[in-house]
């Protein structure tokens, strides 16, 4: 396991406090964590899942917009905060690992770490009543 930047662990910790669901990748869009709070939202906890590849992400969690059209992955707010560098906020539909479909509001954000480093994203989000 390679030694990760600190400014990724310090978020994964500030994660592990707060009762917000957040989701954390790497620059390459794999899944480094998300935390407790996530875990109702996407379906499964983080022990079971555990980190995952980006292409796994795209095949495991399916998104979609409110005519139930799929969300095209350049179009996430994750994958704009990650290929454009800057936050990006919407919402859409995501079917959790248990099939279970909600809909959810996000907002993400470059992590830029000190020297300019680009180190991954994360992702805040939390559910919308129907």
């Amino acid at each position: 396991m390679t030694q990760k930047e600190i400014e990724v662990i310090l978020a994964r910790q500030l994660a592990e406090y707060l009762a917000v669901p957040i989701f954390i990748v790497d620059p390459d869009g794999d899944l480094l964590y998300y935390n407790q709070p996530a875990e109702s939202i996407l379906g499964s906890r983080y022990d079971e899942t555990g980190p995952m590849s980006a292409n796994d992400l795209a095949a495991i969690f399916k998104t979609v917009d409110q005519d139930d059209q799929p969300v095209k992955p350049d179009e996430l707010p994750l994958v704009i905060a990650m290929t454009h560098k800057r936050p990006d906020h919407g919402s859409l539909w995501i079917q959790g690992l248990d099939g279970s479909l909600r809909k959810i509001a996000i907002t993400a954000f470059p992590i830029i770490g000190q020297a300019n480093r680009f180190l991954g994203a994360i992702a805040i989000f939390w559910e919308v009543p129907r």
